[in-house]
């Protein structure tokens, strides 16, 4: 088997979970969904109020207002992004958001950034 077809495989795996997901978690305006989304090397999450489709907070580690240090492990910086993604949102009046992992296993650099959000105040 070459290595295409188990990176194909996995990839249609996640995309199966990642609909199963969304058929049962919906941003509201009181309760928008927290998006997030992981590359190999980059991690990034936006906060959506799916009524109306709008795109009401987002932060990544290749945003401008994150002096990240590149040194640090991947979950370290996951970690940062949450915190700063949380800050954004409650002066933006976000209390709450419903937590939609985009098919990735709750685990490492996703838990990390959940995390940083807790600890910034959010609550999910």
């Amino acid at each position: 088997m070459n290595k295409k077809s188990v990176t194909y495989k996995r990839n249609l795996a996640r995309q199966k979970r990642k609909k199963s997901i969304r058929k049962k978690v919906f941003g509201t305006p009181e309760m928008p969904r927290l998006a997030v989304f992981r590359s190999l090397n980059n991690i990034s999450a936006q906060i959506i109020d799916d009524t109306t489709g709008k795109t009401l907070v987002a932060f990544s580690t290749l945003a401008k207002g994150l002096d990240l240090d590149r040194k640090k492990k991947k979950t370290e910086q996951s970690f940062e992004v949450g915190q700063k993604l949380g800050k954004l949102a409650l002066k933006k009046g976000v209390k709450k958001v419903c937590f939609d992992r985009g098919g990735y296993l709750y685990h490492g650099r996703v838990k990390a950034l959940a995390d940083g959000i807790r600890k910034a105040g959010l609550e999910f």
